[in-house]
C-alpha cells in the first residue's frame, strides 16, 4: 500500500517506480525493507511457558513477511501457517514491536488502519521501563523489576475484531486489572477502510484518549497512589497484532497498517517519531 499523496509529492515517481521494478533492489512487497533496529525491538521469546498471555495463538517472529516498511507504511502483518519456534509449533504467526525509547509524560498520536476478522486483535500501547518480562527489550538491558500489574499499563488503542467498528483504550494498575473497569471507547465506522490517529494525552494528573481528536476517555483517579496510579516514570510502546482463539475458521491474513508514530513532550515538541519511510 502506497500513501495516496505518494506521486504528487514526487513528480517523477511513476516513472522511477517503473525503472525500479525491473532492478533486483526494487523495493516491492516481495521485496520488503526491515524496521529501523534503531528504533525498534521484535520481541519474540514466549514470557508464558509454551505461549503468550490471555491465550493468543500465534508466534511472534521478526520475519519481514510478518512486519516491514513499504510504500511509507510499516506493515504488521499476522498468517495462517504452522511455524515452530522454541519447541513449540503454533498455526499463525505476527509481530510484535518494542520502541527503544522510552518517556515520561507527553502526547502519543499514531496514524493507523486496523484489519478486518473476528479474533484479530491488533493493539498501540504502552509498558513501564521496568516492567519484568522475559523477553522485552528493556528487560533484556536489565531494567525489570516491577511484575504486572502492579506496573502498569496504557492501552491507546485495542481492536476487537469481533468488534469491528469500535475503538477501545484501557488502564491496568494494582487496583484495576484484567477485565478493567478503567475503559473507554467510541464508534469508529471505517477502521477497517481508512486511516484514524490514535492519540494518548499524558500528564501528572491523567490520562485522556482521542480518535482524531475525539476524546472518548479520561483516567485521573481521586487519590494516587502505587495501587492507582503507577504512571510516574518511563513507559515504551508497542505495536503487535495478535490471534484470539476464536479467530475465524476462515482466516488467512490480515495486515495492520502504520503510517506514522509521533512522542511530543509536554511542551509539545516533537521527541522521538518514526514516519516509516522505508530506507
Amino acid at each position: 500500500m502506497l500513501k495516496a499523496n505518494y506521486f504528487l509529492k514526487h513528480p517523477f515517481a511513476t516513472a522511477l517506480l517503473c525503472l525500479l521494478t525491473l532492478t533486483s533492489q526494487a523495493e516491492t512487497p516481495d521485496n520488503p525493507v526491515d524496521v529501523d533496529k534503531s528504533k525498534w525491538f521484535h520481541q519474540t521469546f514466549l514470557p508464558n511457558g509454551d505461549s503468550w498471555y490471555n491465550n493468543e495463538q500465534q508466534h511472534y517472529t521478526d520475519r519481514l513477511i510478518n512486519a516491514s516498511t513499504y510504500g511509507g507504511y510499516l506493515e504488521i502483518t499476522a498468517q495462517k501457517e504452522e511455524f515452530t519456534d522454541q519447541d513449540v509449533t503454533k498455526q499463525f504467526t505476527s509481530a510484535r514491536l518494542n520502541s527503544k525509547f522510552a518517556f515520561t509524560y507527553g502526547r502519543v498520536e499514531v496514524r493507523a488502519q486496523v484489519p478486518e476478522g473476528h479474533g484479530t486483535w491488533p493493539a498501540i500501547w504502552m509498558l513501564p521501563k521496568d516492567i519484568k518480562e522475559m523477553g522485552a527489550y528493556f528487560d533484556l538491558q536489565g531494567y525489570g523489576e516491577v511484575s504486572w500489574p502492579d506496573s502498569g499499563e496504557i492501552d491507546i488503542l485495542e481492536h476487537w475484531g469481533r468488534n469491528q467498528n469500535y475503538a477501545q483504550s484501557a488502564i491496568h494498575t494494582r487496583s484495576s486489572f484484567g477485565n478493567t473497569i478503567n475503559l473507554g471507547g467510541q464508534p469508529v465506522p471505517t477502521m477497517s477502510s481508512k486511516f484514524h490517529t490514535y492519540s494518548l494525552d499524558w500528564d501528572e494528573e491523567k490520562l485522556t484518549f482521542s480518535v482524531d481528536g475525539e476524546e472518548h476517555y479520561t483516567y485521573s483517579p481521586p487519590v494516587k497512589n502505587s495501587e492507582t496510579w503507577p504512571f510516574d516514570r518511563d513507559y515504551y510502546l508497542l505495536l503487535n497484532f495478535a490471534i484470539e482463539k476464536d479467530i475465524d475458521p476462515s482466516f488467512k491474513r490480515g495486515t495492520f497498517f502504520i503510517d506514522y508514530v509521533r512522542v511530543y513532550d509536554q511542551s509539545g515538541k516533537l521527541a522521538w517519531s518514526d514516519e516509516f519511510n522505508s530506507r
